[in-house]
């Protein structure tokens, strides 16, 4: 079997570093890409044997999109990763998060659902809970901050209107968008959603400030309340 292999027993055209100079990145797997992070491996184990062992070690999400729900100790616990690799390897997560959110926003408009749902896509869609943020924007609909407003459950009793518009009234926001995520993968919109929403826009129309979406967030994949008809509108 080639997991135990040392790098140097392995033929040149299997070794990540030599397939990568001569066939270029996007030839490479997942788990030689990451080989190549780890750098070596540890005795009996080379650097790809390690790989696909952390590769395998989510049972909630097999593969690189693991990498986001692996903590340091869970790591830490495969034979041959210890402190330096496994923070290495959850910077590899945090580094294709935030080029994922760089390139979104460059295309971002508060017009289109699509593009707020990718600009939030990789930073909501592996979390293990639910978790509600307010968008706030001016008269020009420019995007003039975000606030995480609830972890957990997005019900009506626990998202209160006030704190909502607290924090929209300190960035003297005059419209909102809600974004929330179904850890679950499945984007549509619950009984509990639904009732959210009717509460925040009801509030916002005393307050004078307008809630114009409210999007949900499933894995790649958003469910528009506005876009879907699903909000009452003036």
């Amino acid at each position: 079997m080639t997991n135990n292999k040392i790098m140097k027993d392995l033929p040149a055209e299997m070794r990540p570093y030599e397939k990568f100079q001569h066939m270029g990145p996007e030839k490479l797997s997942d788990e030689e890409l990451l080989a190549i992070i780890l750098r070596s491996g540890t005795k009996g184990y080379s650097s790809l044997a390690l790989a696909r062992k952390i590769l395998t070690l989510s049972h909630t999400a097999p593969g690189l999109l693991g990498l986001h729900h692996l903590s340091l100790a869970q790591l830490q616990e495969v034979r041959g990763i210890g402190e330096v690799k496994s923070i290495q390897i959850k910077c590899i997560g945090e580094l294709s998060r935030r080029i994922s959110k760089s390139a979104c926003t460059k295309a971002l408009s508060f017009e289109d659902p699509s593009a707020i749902a990718d600009y939030y896509m990789e930073d909501m869609r592996h979390l293990e809970q639910e978790t509600l943020f307010c968008m706030m924007l001016d008269t020009k609909n420019h995007f003039i901050g975000d606030v995480q407003i609830s972890k957990g459950t997005v019900n009506a009793s626990l998202v209160t209107p006030r704190e909502i518009f607290l924090a929209a009234l300190s960035y003297h926001a005059v419209y909102i968008i809600l974004v929330h995520n179904h850890p679950s993968g499945n984007c549509s919109p619950s009984s509990e959603d639904l009732r959210v929403t009717r509460r925040i826009q009801a509030a916002g129309e005393i307050v004078g400030i307008s809630l114009l979406d409210h999007i949900i967030i499933g894995d790649l994949t958003y469910f528009s309340l506005r876009q879907e008809g699903m909000m009452q509108m003036e």
